[in-house]
């Protein structure tokens, strides 16, 4: 039996661009509601040795380091629960480094979280935005 155009169409489609990760449509869904409130982004997982940054935006003169949980849903807790004070010891050290590495220590930063809630089998997301989500976490409030 031969394949429908539609059918060898979609098969070559998932060829070279396979489905993304929940996380990874988490995140793109988070990039794009940010643009919608005219944040400018600026990086998508931008890594380092220490780990990853998940975006990194501009909102005004302020650098916004985003970091973006997405869960199918609210079972195991809520998305931003996962953003404990090791994560977010984490996150200050890879947002140093990035304001080191672009000669941006002299600007304004901030850490925000976007949590995802996206169902199976829903085609939108549930978004929240947490801004100024949590303060550097290191001694004295200073990196570590």
């Amino acid at each position: 039996m031969p394949f429908s155009l539609p059918s060898r169409f979609t098969s070559w489609l998932k060829r070279f661009w396979p489905e993304r990760s929940l996380g990874q449509r988490g995140e793109a869904a988070a990039a794009r509601y940010l643009r919608r409130r005219g944040y400018h982004i600026v990086a998508h997982s931008d890594r380092a040795v220490l780990g990853e940054l998940d975006l990194v935006a501009v909102d005004g003169r302020t650098v916004v380091f985003v970091e973006v949980k997405t869960r199918e849903s609210h079972d195991a807790g809520h998305p931003s629960d996962a953003v404990d004070t090791d994560k977010q010891r984490r996150l200050s050290r890879l947002a140093l480094a990035y304001l080191r590495r672009h000669d941006l220590l002299e600007c304004p930063a901030r850490f925000d979280v976007v949590a995802v809630t996206w169902p199976a089998g829903a085609r939108t997301p549930r978004i929240e935005h947490f801004k100024n989500a949590f303060e550097s976490a290191g001694i004295d409030g200073m990196y570590s």
